[in-house]
């Protein structure tokens, strides 16, 4: 199979569109699985706050909500649309809801977790808020575990974007 680039996947947005991420070529994005009822879920106020600081450069972060660390995302589309905008303001990019890990993930997120493995060589997303920094040539740069907060990583994203 030939190499995949991150700008070589489609998904579904939260309105069930298809986009493809060749949209954001050019761009730094932050690819974060989101939920909204994890102990995590405060960080949609720093990743918000990151897209704020700097969409004008060429950042951008994508949302993909996912259901499978302890039922943690048990909305529809529409409800963790309304949740996210009122609760949080959030209007970066919210995708439709996906598996990260097992027979269903999702493409993207298979590319992700192989392309950047986690602590000891492990592929497998451990909880919701996984981060990935792709660069503005579609590299993989890094990966942040759930716990790193979004403040935490500006730096990186400030580097990126050089």
């Amino acid at each position: 199979m030939d190499e995949q680039f991150i700008y070589d996947f489609s998904v579904k947005n939260i309105s069930g569109e298809n986009v493809s991420l060749s949209e954001f070529k050019g761009k730094v994005l932050l690819i974060v699985n989101v939920a909204s009822k994890c102990g995590f879920t405060p960080q949609y106020k720093g990743l918000q706050a990151l897209q704020d600081k700097h969409q004008n450069q060429g950042f951008e972060v994508l949302g993909f909500p996912c259901n499978q660390f302890a039922g943690q995302e048990p909305g529809n589309e529409q409800e963790i649309r309304e949740f996210c905008s009122l609760k949080y303001n959030v209007t970066f990019p919210l995708f439709a809801k996906i598996d990260v890990n097992g027979s269903n993930a999702d493409p993207l997120f298979e590319f992700l977790k192989k392309g950047k493995p986690g602590i000891a060589g492990t592929e497998a997303i451990k909880w919701n808020f996984t981060k990935f920094l792709i660069g503005k040539d579609g590299q993989i740069l890094r990966r942040y575990a759930p716990n790193i907060s979004p403040e935490a990583l500006e730096i990186d994203v400030i580097n990126a974007l050089k």
